[in-house]
């Protein structure tokens, strides 16, 4: 019997969102950091022939422009659209006008700034810190000293893998053997032994050591201290028990008084345990706020820190070409391009807005923080932004991804305002920083002679009226980099 096979030709409707490389490009734009959007900016001028920088031409006093969406005041909370921006422009991709709107956004693609603050407010620029610089790195200090010695060639060979050899911290990574079978004088270690001791009189102090005690003894040397003094003694044969703080331990080992012993081991304190820590891995990049946040009067302005940012259009000459006539082929390739110089001022825009309302609506909830200080940091969620401003939760994690602010109490990253929340005893939530902020005040004031336990801590805050186990203690004081009570206690 055969069988009865038939080709049914059906018609089904379904939705989905199309993830199109100018959605992605939106996407992108949105969550990078300044640095990172100047790049890319610089990176689509060199790129799209018809995109140019756009001279500043805004009239000097000039009230900036309040941004808005669709009609509305953003800074005054008004209704926004409840999908992602990027999203929604996206969707009509196919039926944008790119003529008109690289003419009209263009002109405003910086709009997106705070009112009532004039462009030459001192308090809106980025400080003078805020700028890149180039750290030296430890091996061309090392080996700077090095070609400045007076060792053989020999000797500066072996120095050279001696320094190529040390770890950030600046410690020795390899022992004396490997240096000599690197450097084909195996196996005589004697020249490596000789060059080592050479480079660790170099700066900084310590560095070359094999470990922490050597460290420290090179650093004693180095302010004269003998290898019998009581300092060295320490660090030679009781390290352990200096790190621990047994210091009564010390003093009967040693059989010197307590008063010695405090002495040493407020010498040894100061010497530096990472000899190359001071020393960068490169080029570093300080941070350039994107937003200021200051008071005028009573009200809280937001501002945009566009400093920098190249402020673009379509050209003029390219915009005249695609309206003489053509070849096919190079108007097609015109339109192309326009069309992408006009998404891309689009997206910069759109970045921009979403950036001010994220940043307009962390202000209104953090109001007190603003005003008092950490202790006063609300518990945020990202939820709570995406509610107040009409957005998906996904946006504002984008919109706060690598942006800091500028505010009264110091530069953050947006993404430190988002913090989670205990319970008082009052039934009130607290923000975890701020019990951070707590514990790190009462540390801060406590008897180096007698540190304070983290169940001590605890019972302290309960007093406040806020109630956390002595391991939510320990946790908080870990991740700020504090030590044990065992280990913060001083003798002198």
């Amino acid at each position: 019997m055969a069988n009865d096979a038939r080709i049914v030709l059906q018609q089904r409707l379904t939705q989905q969102l199309v993830m199109t490389p100018q959605l992605r490009q939106a996407i992108k734009i949105l969550q990078v950091s300044r640095a990172e959007l100047e790049t890319l900016i610089d990176q689509e001028l060199t790129e799209n022939p018809v995109l140019e920088e756009k001279a500043d031409d805004r009239e000097e006093g000039a009230e900036p422009e309040v941004p808005t969406v669709d009609g509305q005041n953003a800074a005054e909370g008004e209704e926004v659209p409840a999908e992602a921006p990027e999203v929604q422009e996206a969707a009509n991709v196919n039926e944008i006008d790119w003529k008109e709107l690289a003419e009209n956004y263009s002109n405003d693609m910086h709009g997106a700034t705070g009112h009532g603050a004039s462009e030459d407010d001192d308090d809106r620029r980025p400080a003078l810190e805020n700028i890149l610089v180039s750290r030296t790195l430890l091996p061309d200090h090392l080996m700077w000293q090095l070609r400045l010695s007076d060792l053989s060639q020999a000797e500066k060979e072996v120095g050279a893998l001696v320094i190529g050899s040390l770890d950030g911290d600046g410690y020795l990574t390899i022992t004396l053997e490997e240096v000599a079978f690197l450097a084909n004088v195996w196996p005589d270690t004697g020249i490596v032994e000789r060059v080592l001791a050479r480079i660790q009189e170099f700066d900084p102090p310590g560095v070359a050591a094999r470990n922490l005690a050597e460290c420290l003894l090179v650093q004693l040397k180095q302010l004269g201290l003998a290898d019998d003094s009581l300092p060295a003694r320490i660090v030679r044969d009781h390290l352990p028990l200096l790190e621990s703080r047994r210091f009564d331990r010390l003093a009967r080992d040693l059989g010197v008084p307590m008063e010695q012993v405090a002495e040493a081991t407020k010498l040894i304190s100061v010497l530096e345990p990472k000899p190359g820590r001071d020393f960068g891995e490169g080029e570093t990049r300080y941070v350039t706020p994107d937003v200021h946040v200051h008071k005028v009067g009573e009200e809280w302005v937001v501002t945009l820190n566009e400093e920098g940012l190249p402020r673009l259009r379509v050209s003029n000459f390219y915009r005249r070409m695609l309206g003489a006539e053509g070849a096919p082929e190079a108007r097609g390739y015109i339109q192309e391009k326009m069309r992408a110089a006009a998404w891309l001022i689009k997206s910069i825009h759109q970045r921009q807005r979403t950036l001010y309302m994220v940043t307009s609506s962390i202000v209104k909830f953090q109001m007190d923080f603003l005003e008092k200080g950490v202790s006063n940091l609300r518990p945020l969620v990202l939820k709570d932004v995406a509610n107040d401003i009409g957005m998906h939760e996904s946006t504002v994690s984008r919109a706060t991804a690598g942006k800091y602010v500028h505010t009264p109490q110091g530069t953050f990253e947006l993404k430190y305002f988002f913090t989670s929340s205990l319970r008082s005893g009052h039934g009130e939530e607290v923000s975890a920083e701020s019990v951070k902020d707590k514990i790190r005040i009462i540390i801060s004031a406590e008897d180096p002679k007698k540190p304070l336990s983290d169940q001590y801590i605890a019972e302290m805050l309960a007093k406040e009226q806020i109630d956390i186990a002595r391991r939510t203690v320990a946790k908080y004081r870990e991740l700020m980099g504090i030590l044990p009570s065992s280990k913060r206690k001083q003798v002198y």
